[in-house]
């Protein structure tokens, strides 16, 4: 039986993709900082879906996070087939007047945890030759975002990041995919302070359910990037044909609040 370790589980993209793991009878190991309900999902999954579900209370934005949570999972003598790099937040304000702290918890989150469990994990799927690992990026990887600046930048970093480690591990028989949904209705928004965005004010945004369906498809066929979203598609490639001046331009206006 395989087993998927799902960061960020207990809410949004990264609840829906354990749920799918669950229901194809992969057990799990579901690391949040929300303990109650990570007991919950727990309770009611394993009855459900007959499978079993580790839970790992975590806050991953704390220094070497990702190696506690990989020592207790070898510990256990858990076997992690399908590696999810879901945890992470996004912040909204101009960079000199958002609060330091919180940006240096999302650089850690976003990169620096995600990266050590990449790496942890990823050396034991090479001595296998197996296992998949997928990053949860953003449609914001692919251009500089105004009033998101840090956000945006974390992005860009693991769309990069799991593009290259991709390429290095291909041929050993494991994957890596880079996820990109753009805005999804998941709790996101609220964490962020964006609600009042252009981006997300009065638009009807894809469920946390859709994003994870595709994520995870994606990731079984192997897929290196995949943009959710067809207008999303076309707007993260059509980026590379402007002149990168504009683009920001253009990210500016769509990040303001709505008026």
């Amino acid at each position: 039986m395989a087993i998927a370790l799902i960061t960020g589980a207990s809410n949004g993209i990264g609840l829906e993709l354990a749920k799918i793991h669950a229901s194809k009878g992969d057990n799990l190991i579901l690391v949040a900082r929300n303990v109650t309900k990570l007991n919950e999902l727990k309770q009611s999954w394993e009855k459900q879906y007959k499978v079993a579900v580790h839970t790992i209370e975590k806050d991953l934005s704390k220094p070497n996070a990702a190696r506690e949570v990989y020592d207790e999972t070898i510990a256990k003598g858990l076997q992690v087939d399908y590696l999810i790099n879901n945890a992470g937040f996004g912040d909204f304000g101009l960079f000199y007047q958002t609060d330091w702290n919180k940006e240096l918890q999302m650089i850690n989150l976003n990169i620096t945890t995600l990266t050590q469990f990449t790496k942890l994990y990823l050396q034991d799927m090479v001595k296998r030759r197996s296992g998949k690992i997928m990053n949860v990026a953003s449609t914001a990887a692919f251009q500089s975002g105004p009033t998101m600046a840090v956000y945006y930048a974390t992005k860009a970093y693991v769309l990069s990041f799991s593009e290259a480690i991709d390429n290095e591990v291909r041929d050993k028989g494991i994957t890596v995919t880079a996820l990109c949904p753009g805005a999804t209705e998941s709790g996101f928004q609220a964490a962020a302070a964006m609600e009042e965005s252009a981006l997300v004010k009065g638009k009807k945004l894809p469920t946390s359910q859709e994003v994870a369906e595709y994520g995870y498809k994606s990731m079984m066929k192997g897929k290196t990037v995949a943009i959710h979203g067809l207008m999303n598609y076309i707007m993260a490639n059509s980026v590379r044909f402007l002149p990168r001046s504009i683009v920001v331009k253009v990210t500016r206006k769509i990040q303001d609040k709505a008026h």
